[in-house]
């Protein structure tokens, strides 16, 4: 069987990431300039190979002086490092959905992470293009990837926390 590409559809797709601030709230941002692929056999998505890109300068907390500093040098460093990659190692099927091992590269360090993908079915949208939806979770240690800034507080503990969650709504459309 021949390879399907599909690639995804930014205007029906979000990624965010969830984390803690002052351990007792979660805060919530998103990369807003997002591509993918995902190179299938035909709607077998089993062993299918995912490439991600999110430009980190489109980070989005709903804060500028938050996103700038999100932007700056302490955390992503988006004028030197742009990008934020993903590309799949593994996808396996774990019942009706999908287990995706891959390696995930922020600020130049690359680790392997696990993601979670929740198969939302397939559907014809109305202007004829078939389309694939998932729903994306996962948890990754920002300090793994040099996102190691953070203040104590004088309570204890940290201003934000280490852990990190990942939660994507991901819709692919085939290509012809």
């Amino acid at each position: 069987m021949a390879t399907t590409q599909w690639s995804l559809d930014p205007t029906h797709s979000e990624l965010q990431f969830k984390v803690k601030h002052l351990m007792i709230t979660t805060v919530t941002g998103s990369l807003h300039l997002i591509s993918a692929t995902l190179n299938s056999e035909g709607d077998n998505f089993e062993n299918a190979k995912v490439t991600f890109e999110g430009e980190t300068s489109s980070i989005n907390t709903g804060n500028t002086d938050r996103d700038n500093h999100l932007k700056s040098a302490d955390f992503f460093d988006a004028e030197k490092f742009p990008k934020i990659t993903f590309e799949s190692t593994s996808l396996t099927k774990d019942g009706d959905d999908y287990i995706i091992n891959g390696n995930l590269t922020v600020k130049g360090i690359t680790n392997p992470v696990e993601l979670n993908a929740e198969f939302g079915g397939i559907a014809t949208d109305p202007w004829g293009n078939t389309k694939a939806g998932f729903t994306i979770s996962g948890k990754i240690n920002r300090t793994d990837f040099g996102l190691t800034w953070n203040a104590a507080l004088e309570t204890g503990g940290v201003m934000v926390s280490e852990a990190v969650k990942i939660a994507g709504e991901l819709q692919f459309v085939k290509q012809a």
